[in-house]
This record gives C-alpha cells, sequence and structure tokens, in this order.
C-alpha cells in the first residue's frame, strides 16, 4: 500500500476547482481524487491512473489539471 496523501495546499486547491464552474469534468474528477487521498488508506485505482497519465501526455490541459495528475499518479498503486 502506498503511504502519500495529499498536501494540505494540494488539497485546498483542489477543492476550489471543485467548487468552481469554471473547471472541466476532468479536472474535477482529478480534484476529487486529490482529496479523497488526504487519508493514508486511500489510494489511486487503476481508472483514475489511467486517465491522469493520459491528462500528463496531453498538451490540451491547463497546468492546474496536469498538477492534480501528478499528485494523483504520485499516490498510485506501486504494485500495479
Amino acid at each position: 500500500m502506498n503511504r502519500k496523501t495529499s498536501s494540505s495546499a494540494m488539497a485546498s486547491r483542489a477543492s476550489k476547482a471543485l467548487n468552481s464552474s469554471s473547471s472541466s469534468k476532468i479536472q474535477k474528477s482529478l480534484a476529487a481524487s486529490v482529496l479523497s487521498q488526504r487519508v493514508v488508506s486511500k489510494q489511486t485505482g487503476a481508472a483514475m491512473e489511467d486517465i491522469a497519465s493520459g491528462v500528463l501526455q496531453s498538451n490540451k490541459y491547463s497546468d492546474e489539471t496536469k498538477s492534480f495528475a501528478a499528485s494523483v499518479l504520485s499516490q498510485s498503486n506501486v504494485e500495479r
């Protein structure tokens, strides 16, 4: 199991993204994953890993969305 958690600064940014009407659906999904990983018992699922990986490899997403994707991937299952 991965012992990493989202930082309070990242969680704050994720919360703002979730409450913003200008955030895209993908950004909100990644932000929700970041927030759910504030506790050690949560880790990224395989489907979210695929989404986050795709975001990082694409040029169409904002830096904020990519930072959420990177955070999500940093907390993925190391055995997967």
